[in-house]
């Protein structure tokens, strides 16, 4: 009975151990504080840099084929199917 009770404190402090672990114990974590004017200035100062990059950037050009100058024209597979 003695052993029972020993196994299952010992069982109690194993799954203890990293449960406790998980606990910040009273550390604020995850807080943020106020952004200043300075900082709110330079991010919108960022922002608007990166939008007007963005829009000096042209748009893809979806009919591009890389393997076209590699596979035969349609007319000359045309021509090869009248002859047969």
């Amino acid at each position: 009975m003695l052993r029972r009770f020993i196994y299952a404190g010992v069982i109690i402090v194993l799954f203890a151990g990293p449960a406790a672990a998980q606990d910040t114990f009273g550390i604020p974590v995850n807080q943020q504080k106020a952004p200043t004017q300075e900082e709110i200035a330079r991010q919108k100062a960022t922002d608007d840099a990166y939008n007007k990059t963005m829009k000096k950037i042209p748009d893809k050009n979806s009919s591009t084929d890389p393997w076209g100058n590699i596979r035969p024209t349609t007319s000359a597979t045309k021509g090869k199917q009248q002859q047969n």
